[in-house]
């Protein structure tokens, strides 16, 4: 299968682009006036897409180590060798990797441009602008220094904030994910140790709970693991439990 941007087959005029956006700005004024700015920051769990970021990984790992053995990138780093120093440290599949990696992000950044295409064409800056005249985080004009904000990344359009309302908006988002970052690391150190135990979800589950409760019925190894991811990971018995009951694992 080749890959196809999407486009959309709707044209709007200009004047109906801007009742639109200005309903849509509309909508955000309301939400961040029942919800505060958790509306304006609204983003899926990351886990949700890890079985597609592996199987990318993967590709990548591929492609890398099939491109450093012949071909057109092979000749690319024959053609730019390392310092003397560095030629053992650095190996060729990493070096062909490192250029897939950076080719694969100005892909990103690319298609991403073209998601905020889909909608407005590309004049969504000066729709925006024609549609509302006001910061809808500060209540302030929105002047020339005005910043686009993306409130959900599922191709909806963005919206214009003023500087203070953005830096405002994106100061929570820092503070959020400065608290989800710790829980991320805390996860991926417990998926880790799953695998490396080659355990389950529902084992587990099934250890913590018999940790807490004091209980000696629990599958095979599963108290043993359970006690493994508490010791190494700091948390209680009971907090693991949440963990997974976010997740829905191990039901």
């Amino acid at each position: 299968m080749t890959y196809r941007r999407y486009k959309s087959e709707t044209r709007l005029p200009k004047d109906e682009k801007v009742a639109l956006v200005r309903d849509y700005v509309a909508y955000y004024e309301g939400l961040v006036h029942e919800e505060g700015l958790d509306a304006l920051n609204v983003k899926i769990p990351r886990e949700v897409f890890a079985p597609l970021l592996d199987q990318i990984g993967t590709l990548l790992n591929e492609h890398a180590i099939a491109a450093s053995q012949s071909g057109a990138v092979k000749d690319f780093l024959d053609a730019n060798p390392l310092p003397p120093d560095m030629r053992e440290l650095l190996p060729d599949d990493f070096r062909a990797f490192s250029l897939m990696l950076n080719a694969l992000k100005q892909w990103v950044m690319a298609e991403s441009a073209a998601t905020d295409r889909y909608l407005l064409g590309g004049t969504a800056r000066d729709t925006c602008r024609a549609a509302a005249t006001k910061c809808i985080v500060t209540s302030e004009e929105l002047g020339d220094r005005a910043e686009l904000h993306h409130p959900l990344r599922d191709g909806r359009p963005p919206i214009l904030l003023s500087k203070a309302g953005h830096e405002l908006v994106e100061r929570q988002q820092q503070t959020q994910t400065q608290g989800e970052s710790t829980e991320d690391e805390t996860w991926q150190q417990i998926a880790a140790l799953k695998k490396e135990r080659r355990m389950s979800w529902v084992q587990l589950r099934e250890g913590c709970v018999a940790v807490s409760s004091g209980s000696t019925v629990a599958r095979a190894g599963a108290k043993s693991f359970a006690n493994t991811v508490i010791r190494e990971t700091g948390l209680t018995a009971n907090e693991v439990v949440a963990l997974l009951d976010e997740r829905g694992l191990g039901l």
